[in-house]
């Protein structure tokens, strides 16, 4: 068995090969080579890898993700309302700024 030094990328024959993919067992420069599940694989590799079945992938995702989406929508919308609110139902004096020169807190 050659030593990594000495080996070439299978696609790229003038570059230094970095990684050996464990699916082929062939050799592969940086931008041949990905990682993917923890595991440095090439290219032909992963695409075989993820091809058969699409692993994870169910239709009812979508409407899943649309759930998600319509929750967090709505409690941002009932969180914005409620501090709409809370900004109204302050006094005008508040919101024109002279509330601090009537001195409100020092009358009993």
């Amino acid at each position: 068995m050659q030593d990594l030094t000495h080996q070439r990328c299978i696609n790229h024959r003038f570059r230094e090969a970095v990684a050996r993919c464990p699916e082929c067992r062939r050799f592969f420069c940086r931008e041949c080579i990905t990682e993917h599940d923890d595991k440095v694989l090439c290219a032909s590799c992963l695409r075989k890898r993820l091809k058969p079945g699409m692993k994870g992938f169910h239709p009812s995702l979508w409407i899943f993700r649309l759930g998600h989406f319509t929750v967090g929508m709505t409690l941002l919308y009932v969180l914005f309302y409620y501090l709409a609110q809370m900004l109204m139902a302050l006094p005008a004096d508040f919101h024109e700024g002279t509330l601090w020169q009537k001195g409100w807190w020092k009358q009993p």
